[in-house]
Protein backbone atom coordinates (compact mmCIF):
# COMPACT_ATOMS: atom_id res chain seq x y z
CA UNK A 1 0.00 0.00 0.00
CA UNK A 2 1.41 3.35 -1.11
CA UNK A 3 0.07 6.79 0.96
CA UNK A 4 0.06 9.85 -0.84
CA UNK A 5 2.52 11.61 1.20
CA UNK A 6 3.50 15.00 -0.40
CA UNK A 7 7.22 15.04 0.56
CA UNK A 8 8.56 17.26 -2.31
CA UNK A 9 8.39 20.64 -0.23
CA UNK A 10 9.98 18.92 2.65
CA UNK A 11 14.24 19.42 3.16
CA UNK A 12 16.60 17.90 5.75
CA UNK A 13 19.01 19.93 7.90
CA UNK A 14 22.34 19.23 8.21
CA UNK A 15 21.89 18.14 11.78
CA UNK A 16 18.43 15.84 10.99
CA UNK A 17 20.93 14.51 8.06
CA UNK A 18 23.07 13.15 10.98
CA UNK A 19 20.53 12.19 13.25
CA UNK A 20 19.04 10.20 11.03
CA UNK A 21 22.11 8.96 9.63
CA UNK A 22 21.14 5.01 10.10
CA UNK A 23 18.30 5.39 8.24
CA UNK A 24 19.80 7.37 5.11
CA UNK A 25 21.95 4.97 4.44
CA UNK A 26 19.68 2.19 3.94
CA UNK A 27 18.75 1.47 0.32
CA UNK A 28 15.04 1.29 1.51
CA UNK A 29 14.56 4.42 2.88
CA UNK A 30 17.43 6.73 1.73
CA UNK A 31 17.30 10.67 1.31
CA UNK A 32 13.76 10.19 -0.08
CA UNK A 33 12.47 7.33 2.82
CA UNK A 34 13.34 10.12 5.17
CA UNK A 35 11.59 12.76 3.21
CA UNK A 36 8.26 11.15 3.41
CA UNK A 37 8.75 10.30 6.88
CA UNK A 38 9.25 13.96 8.20
CA UNK A 39 5.91 14.38 6.13
CA UNK A 40 4.20 12.11 7.54
CA UNK A 41 1.58 13.05 9.76
CA UNK A 42 0.32 10.11 12.17
CA UNK A 43 -2.26 9.75 14.91
CA UNK A 44 -1.53 7.76 18.27
CA UNK A 45 -5.10 7.44 20.30
CA UNK A 46 -3.92 6.55 23.39
CA UNK A 47 -0.34 7.52 25.43
CA UNK A 48 -0.70 4.45 27.59
CA UNK A 49 0.70 0.72 27.05
CA UNK A 50 0.53 0.68 23.46
CA UNK A 51 1.40 4.31 23.07
CA UNK A 52 4.28 4.64 24.77
CA UNK A 53 6.69 3.02 22.40
CA UNK A 54 4.29 3.34 19.63
CA UNK A 55 5.28 7.03 20.04
CA UNK A 56 8.75 7.04 21.32
CA UNK A 57 9.89 5.15 18.30
CA UNK A 58 8.18 7.14 16.13
CA UNK A 59 9.48 10.03 17.24
CA UNK A 60 12.66 9.14 17.35
CA UNK A 61 12.33 7.92 13.77
CA UNK A 62 11.48 11.37 12.28
CA UNK A 63 7.92 11.26 11.68
CA UNK A 64 7.54 14.86 11.10
CA UNK A 65 3.70 15.01 13.00
CA UNK A 66 2.47 13.38 15.46
CA UNK A 67 -0.98 13.39 16.72
CA UNK A 68 -1.74 12.48 20.49
CA UNK A 69 -4.91 11.72 22.06
CA UNK A 70 -5.54 11.40 25.64
CA UNK A 71 -7.37 12.52 28.50
CA UNK A 72 -6.33 10.56 31.42
CA UNK A 73 -3.44 11.18 34.03
CA UNK A 74 -0.75 9.33 35.22
CA UNK A 75 -1.34 6.87 37.99
CA UNK A 76 1.50 4.54 40.18
CA UNK A 77 -0.53 1.52 38.38
CA UNK A 78 0.60 2.68 34.96
CA UNK A 79 4.42 3.10 35.35
CA UNK A 80 4.57 -0.78 35.53
CA UNK A 81 4.17 -0.76 31.50
CA UNK A 82 3.74 2.83 30.20
CA UNK A 83 7.51 3.48 29.83
CA UNK A 84 6.76 7.14 28.49
CA UNK A 85 5.60 8.33 32.29
CA UNK A 86 8.29 8.48 35.42
CA UNK A 87 7.38 8.26 39.21
CA UNK A 88 7.72 12.24 39.25
CA UNK A 89 4.66 12.34 36.69
CA UNK A 90 2.13 10.51 38.89
CA UNK A 91 -0.69 13.17 39.13
CA UNK A 92 0.22 14.51 35.59
CA UNK A 93 -1.73 14.60 32.32
CA UNK A 94 -0.64 11.87 30.73
CA UNK A 95 -0.26 14.33 27.51
CA UNK A 96 2.21 16.71 29.48
CA UNK A 97 4.40 13.81 30.57
CA UNK A 98 4.32 12.56 27.12
CA UNK A 99 4.89 15.73 25.28
CA UNK A 100 8.03 17.07 27.58
CA UNK A 101 9.24 12.56 27.10
CA UNK A 102 8.99 13.50 23.36
CA UNK A 103 10.38 16.56 22.56
CA UNK A 104 13.56 15.53 24.97
CA UNK A 105 13.99 12.52 22.26
CA UNK A 106 13.61 14.73 18.93
CA UNK A 107 13.08 18.77 18.64
CA UNK A 108 12.39 18.14 15.03
CA UNK A 109 9.06 16.32 15.61
CA UNK A 110 5.76 18.93 15.25
CA UNK A 111 3.64 17.67 18.42
CA UNK A 112 -0.37 18.15 18.07
CA UNK A 113 -2.18 17.77 21.78
CA UNK A 114 -5.82 16.06 21.77
CA UNK A 115 -7.02 16.80 25.25
CA UNK A 116 -10.10 14.96 24.99
CA UNK A 117 -11.97 11.20 24.91
CA UNK A 118 -12.23 10.33 21.65
CA UNK A 119 -15.61 10.01 21.00
CA UNK A 120 -18.33 10.17 17.87
CA UNK A 121 -18.97 13.44 17.78
CA UNK A 122 -14.99 14.78 17.62
CA UNK A 123 -13.24 11.59 16.09
CA UNK A 124 -14.17 12.47 12.32
CA UNK A 125 -12.60 16.30 12.67
CA UNK A 126 -9.42 15.11 14.81
CA UNK A 127 -8.67 12.36 12.22
CA UNK A 128 -9.34 14.20 8.87
CA UNK A 129 -5.57 15.77 8.97
CA UNK A 130 -3.53 12.66 9.02
CA UNK A 131 -2.15 10.38 6.64
CA UNK A 132 -2.54 7.35 9.06
CA UNK A 133 -4.18 6.15 12.56
CA UNK A 134 -2.56 3.98 15.73
CA UNK A 135 -4.89 2.66 18.03
CA UNK A 136 -3.53 2.46 21.40
CA UNK A 137 -6.93 2.11 22.72
CA UNK A 138 -7.96 -0.66 25.71
CA UNK A 139 -11.48 -1.00 24.96
CA UNK A 140 -14.07 -2.34 22.94
CA UNK A 141 -16.36 0.74 21.98
CA UNK A 142 -13.54 3.25 20.96
CA UNK A 143 -11.60 0.56 18.50
CA UNK A 144 -14.84 0.37 17.07
CA UNK A 145 -15.26 4.04 16.90
CA UNK A 146 -11.26 4.01 15.72
CA UNK A 147 -12.05 1.54 12.46
CA UNK A 148 -15.06 3.00 11.70
CA UNK A 149 -13.70 6.52 11.74
CA UNK A 150 -10.91 5.67 9.70
CA UNK A 151 -13.24 3.49 7.11
CA UNK A 152 -15.09 6.86 6.64
CA UNK A 153 -11.83 8.55 6.40
CA UNK A 154 -10.40 6.42 4.16
CA UNK A 155 -7.16 6.35 6.53
CA UNK A 156 -5.45 2.89 7.42
CA UNK A 157 -5.94 1.58 11.35
CA UNK A 158 -2.85 0.39 12.40
CA UNK A 159 -4.25 -1.65 15.47
CA UNK A 160 -2.82 -3.79 18.40
CA UNK A 161 -4.52 -5.23 21.36
CA UNK A 162 -2.80 -6.84 24.37
CA UNK A 163 -4.11 -8.77 27.61
CA UNK A 164 -1.78 -10.45 29.83
CA UNK A 165 0.27 -12.53 27.74
CA UNK A 166 -0.98 -12.22 24.75
CA UNK A 167 -1.57 -9.56 21.79
CA UNK A 168 -1.92 -8.75 18.48
CA UNK A 169 -2.30 -6.77 15.71
CA UNK A 170 -2.66 -5.85 12.09
CA UNK A 171 -3.41 -3.11 9.68
CA UNK A 172 -7.62 -1.84 9.23
CA UNK A 173 -9.16 0.24 6.79
CA UNK A 174 -6.76 0.06 4.16
CA UNK A 175 -7.67 0.11 0.60
CA UNK A 176 -8.92 -3.31 -0.38
CA UNK A 177 -8.11 -4.88 2.72
CA UNK A 178 -10.43 -5.61 5.98
CA UNK A 179 -11.50 -3.28 8.72
CA UNK A 180 -12.20 -4.64 12.36
CA UNK A 181 -15.53 -5.41 11.63
CA UNK A 182 -14.68 -7.69 9.29
CA UNK A 183 -12.49 -9.44 12.24
CA UNK A 184 -15.07 -8.89 14.94
CA UNK A 185 -18.85 -8.27 13.22
CA UNK A 186 -19.44 -7.89 17.06
CA UNK A 187 -18.44 -6.74 20.27
CA UNK A 188 -18.19 -9.39 23.13
CA UNK A 189 -20.75 -9.40 25.66
CA UNK A 190 -20.15 -6.30 28.68
CA UNK A 191 -18.03 -7.79 31.72
CA UNK A 192 -17.23 -11.17 29.50
CA UNK A 193 -13.32 -9.98 28.72
CA UNK A 194 -12.23 -8.20 31.80
CA UNK A 195 -10.06 -5.22 31.82
CA UNK A 196 -6.14 -5.44 32.19
CA UNK A 197 -6.57 -3.68 35.70
CA UNK A 198 -8.94 -6.94 36.40
CA UNK A 199 -7.12 -9.36 34.31
CA UNK A 200 -3.38 -7.77 34.59
CA UNK A 201 -0.75 -7.60 31.58
CA UNK A 202 2.70 -8.38 31.76
CA UNK A 203 4.49 -5.05 31.57
CA UNK A 204 7.19 -5.98 28.32
CA UNK A 205 4.11 -6.95 26.38
CA UNK A 206 2.95 -3.44 25.46
CA UNK A 207 6.04 -2.79 24.36
CA UNK A 208 6.36 -5.38 21.71
CA UNK A 209 2.69 -4.70 20.19
CA UNK A 210 3.42 -1.27 20.38
CA UNK A 211 6.74 -1.54 18.38
CA UNK A 212 4.95 -3.70 16.01
CA UNK A 213 2.51 -1.00 15.58
CA UNK A 214 5.16 1.19 14.83
CA UNK A 215 7.30 -0.64 12.20
CA UNK A 216 3.69 -1.07 10.48
CA UNK A 217 3.36 2.74 10.59
CA UNK A 218 6.91 3.39 8.84
CA UNK A 219 6.63 0.71 6.98
CA UNK A 220 3.36 2.42 5.18
CA UNK A 221 4.67 5.63 5.49
CA UNK A 222 8.31 4.38 3.54
CA UNK A 223 5.80 2.24 1.06
CA UNK A 224 7.97 -0.47 1.33
CA UNK A 225 8.30 -4.26 2.69
CA UNK A 226 4.71 -6.23 3.27
CA UNK A 227 2.15 -4.48 5.61
CA UNK A 228 -0.07 -6.63 7.56
CA UNK A 229 -2.82 -5.71 5.12
CA UNK A 230 -5.21 -9.23 5.72
CA UNK A 231 -3.25 -10.46 8.66
CA UNK A 232 -3.53 -10.95 12.16
CA UNK A 233 -0.02 -11.80 13.90
CA UNK A 234 -1.17 -13.44 17.11
CA UNK A 235 1.83 -13.11 20.20
CA UNK A 236 1.93 -15.50 23.03
CA UNK A 237 4.72 -13.90 25.11
CA UNK A 238 4.55 -16.43 27.69
CA UNK A 239 5.43 -19.39 24.86
CA UNK A 240 6.95 -16.67 22.90
CA UNK A 241 5.54 -17.80 20.01
CA UNK A 242 3.73 -16.22 16.59
CA UNK A 243 0.73 -17.31 14.41
CA UNK A 244 -0.45 -15.77 11.58
CA UNK A 245 -4.04 -15.76 10.66
CA UNK A 246 -5.51 -14.58 7.12
CA UNK A 247 -8.49 -11.55 7.52
CA UNK A 248 -10.42 -11.43 4.05
CA UNK A 249 -12.24 -8.83 3.78
CA UNK A 250 -15.93 -9.24 3.95
CA UNK A 251 -17.81 -8.09 1.22
CA UNK A 252 -21.23 -7.68 3.76
CA UNK A 253 -19.26 -5.49 6.23
CA UNK A 254 -22.09 -2.97 7.52
CA UNK A 255 -18.58 -0.24 7.37
CA UNK A 256 -16.26 -1.36 4.46
CA UNK A 257 -18.99 -3.71 2.38
CA UNK A 258 -19.94 -3.20 -0.75
CA UNK A 259 -23.50 -1.72 0.47
CA UNK A 260 -22.52 -0.08 3.91
CA UNK A 261 -25.20 0.40 5.87
CA UNK A 262 -22.79 2.53 8.45
CA UNK A 263 -22.11 5.89 6.67
CA UNK A 264 -21.90 7.85 9.81
CA UNK A 265 -20.62 7.11 13.02
CA UNK A 266 -22.96 5.89 15.82
CA UNK A 267 -22.81 5.87 19.84
CA UNK A 268 -20.29 2.80 20.15
CA UNK A 269 -21.22 2.68 24.06
CA UNK A 270 -24.83 1.47 22.92
CA UNK A 271 -23.28 -0.56 20.36
CA UNK A 272 -21.34 -2.37 22.61
CA UNK A 273 -23.73 -2.98 25.07
CA UNK A 274 -22.29 -0.58 27.98
CA UNK A 275 -25.81 1.47 28.10
CA UNK A 276 -27.86 -1.55 27.52
CA UNK A 277 -25.97 -3.13 30.64
CA UNK A 278 -26.47 -0.27 32.63
CA UNK A 279 -30.00 0.01 31.71
CA UNK A 280 -30.72 -3.18 32.74
CA UNK A 281 -29.03 -2.86 35.95
CA UNK A 282 -31.54 -0.03 36.30
CA UNK A 283 -34.57 -2.01 36.00
CA UNK A 284 -34.20 -5.00 37.65
CA UNK A 285 -33.65 -5.16 41.31
CA UNK A 286 -31.43 -2.58 42.68
CA UNK A 287 -28.35 -4.07 43.88
CA UNK A 288 -27.46 -2.06 47.65
CA UNK A 289 -24.62 -1.16 48.33
CA UNK A 290 -22.78 0.12 51.75
CA UNK A 291 -19.74 2.22 52.19
CA UNK A 292 -16.23 0.94 53.70
CA UNK A 293 -17.13 3.72 56.72
CA UNK A 294 -20.41 2.37 57.92
CA UNK A 295 -19.28 -1.71 57.39
CA UNK A 296 -16.69 -0.93 59.56
CA UNK A 297 -18.38 0.86 61.88
CA UNK A 298 -20.80 -2.05 62.30
CA UNK A 299 -17.91 -4.70 62.53
CA UNK A 300 -16.28 -3.10 64.65
CA UNK A 301 -20.29 -2.70 66.83
CA UNK A 302 -20.06 -6.91 66.75
CA UNK A 303 -23.12 -6.91 64.03
CA UNK A 304 -23.35 -10.58 62.66
CA UNK A 305 -21.89 -9.45 59.47
CA UNK A 306 -20.76 -12.61 56.58
CA UNK A 307 -17.92 -10.20 54.57
CA UNK A 308 -17.44 -12.01 51.11
CA UNK A 309 -14.41 -11.36 48.72
CA UNK A 310 -15.12 -12.28 45.32
CA UNK A 311 -11.77 -11.36 43.96
CA UNK A 312 -9.19 -14.00 42.71
CA UNK A 313 -6.63 -16.18 45.32
CA UNK A 314 -3.83 -14.18 43.91
CA UNK A 315 -5.43 -10.76 44.54
CA UNK A 316 -6.11 -11.51 48.03
CA UNK A 317 -2.46 -12.78 48.66
CA UNK A 318 -1.69 -9.38 47.75
CA UNK A 319 -3.96 -7.57 50.31
CA UNK A 320 -7.22 -8.60 52.39
CA UNK A 321 -10.30 -7.70 54.94
CA UNK A 322 -10.05 -10.98 55.80
CA UNK A 323 -12.97 -11.91 53.89
CA UNK A 324 -14.44 -15.14 53.23
CA UNK A 325 -12.61 -15.90 49.59
CA UNK A 326 -15.13 -17.23 46.98
CA UNK A 327 -13.84 -15.72 43.20
CA UNK A 328 -16.80 -14.57 41.43
CA UNK A 329 -16.43 -17.56 38.48
CA UNK A 330 -17.02 -20.47 40.87
CA UNK A 331 -19.51 -18.45 42.86
CA UNK A 332 -22.49 -20.29 41.00
CA UNK A 333 -21.11 -23.33 42.23
CA UNK A 334 -20.24 -22.45 45.22
CA UNK A 335 -23.12 -20.41 46.37
CA UNK A 336 -24.21 -23.71 48.85
CA UNK A 337 -21.63 -22.56 51.48
CA UNK A 338 -23.73 -19.16 51.79
CA UNK A 339 -25.77 -18.62 54.66
CA UNK A 340 -29.10 -16.84 53.04
CA UNK A 341 -30.25 -16.05 56.40
CA UNK A 342 -27.16 -13.47 57.29
CA UNK A 343 -26.26 -10.29 56.02
CA UNK A 344 -23.65 -10.70 53.44
CA UNK A 345 -21.34 -7.83 52.12
CA UNK A 346 -19.52 -8.74 48.94
CA UNK A 347 -16.42 -6.47 47.83
CA UNK A 348 -13.85 -6.87 45.32
CA UNK A 349 -11.08 -4.82 43.90
CA UNK A 350 -13.09 -1.13 42.97
CA UNK A 351 -16.96 -2.84 43.27
CA UNK A 352 -17.76 -4.00 39.22
CA UNK A 353 -17.21 -7.72 40.15
CA UNK A 354 -18.87 -7.28 43.68
CA UNK A 355 -21.71 -6.07 41.93
CA UNK A 356 -22.55 -8.89 39.60
CA UNK A 357 -22.13 -11.25 42.54
CA UNK A 358 -24.86 -9.37 44.66
CA UNK A 359 -26.71 -8.86 41.89
CA UNK A 360 -26.42 -13.09 40.94
CA UNK A 361 -26.62 -13.51 44.94
CA UNK A 362 -30.17 -11.28 45.10
CA UNK A 363 -31.82 -13.54 42.35
CA UNK A 364 -30.68 -16.35 44.35
CA UNK A 365 -32.91 -15.84 47.25
CA UNK A 366 -30.17 -13.96 48.81
CA UNK A 367 -32.43 -10.80 49.91
CA UNK A 368 -29.51 -9.55 52.33
CA UNK A 369 -26.75 -9.38 50.12
CA UNK A 370 -24.97 -6.00 49.72
CA UNK A 371 -22.07 -4.43 47.53
CA UNK A 372 -19.17 -2.47 49.20
CA UNK A 373 -19.04 0.75 47.40
CA UNK A 374 -15.28 1.17 45.99
CA UNK A 375 -14.20 -2.04 47.11
CA UNK A 376 -10.92 -3.06 49.03
CA UNK A 377 -9.15 -0.07 47.28
CA UNK A 378 -11.85 2.16 49.16
CA UNK A 379 -10.74 0.19 52.88
CA UNK A 380 -7.42 1.02 51.83
CA UNK A 381 -7.90 4.70 51.03
CA UNK A 382 -10.30 5.46 53.87
CA UNK A 383 -10.17 2.93 56.54
CA UNK A 384 -7.00 1.25 56.69
CA UNK A 385 -4.33 3.10 55.00
CA UNK A 386 -1.42 0.14 55.53
CA UNK A 387 -3.14 -2.12 53.22
CA UNK A 388 -1.38 -2.22 49.93
CA UNK A 389 -3.31 -0.97 46.92
CA UNK A 390 -2.78 -2.63 43.42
Amino acid sequence: MALAIDSSQTTLSNEEILRYSRHLIMPEVTMEGQRKLKAARVLCVGTGGLGSPLALYLTAAGVGTLGLVDFDVVDYTNLQRQVLHSTSDVGRLKLDSAIDKLRAINPFVEIKRFDTFLNSQNALEIIKDFDIVADGTDNFATRYLVNDACVLSGKPNVYASIFRFEGQASIFGAEDGPCYRCLYPEPPPPGLVPSCAEGGVLGVLPGLLGVMQATEVIKLILGVGEPLIGRLVLVDALAMRFRELRVRKNPECPVCGTHPTVTELIDYNQFCGIRGEESEASTSVKIPEIPVEELKRRLDGGEDIFVLDVREPHEYQICNIHGHLIPLGDLPKRVHELDSSREIVVHCKSGARSAKAVDFLRQSGFKRASNLTGGILAWAERIDPSLPKY
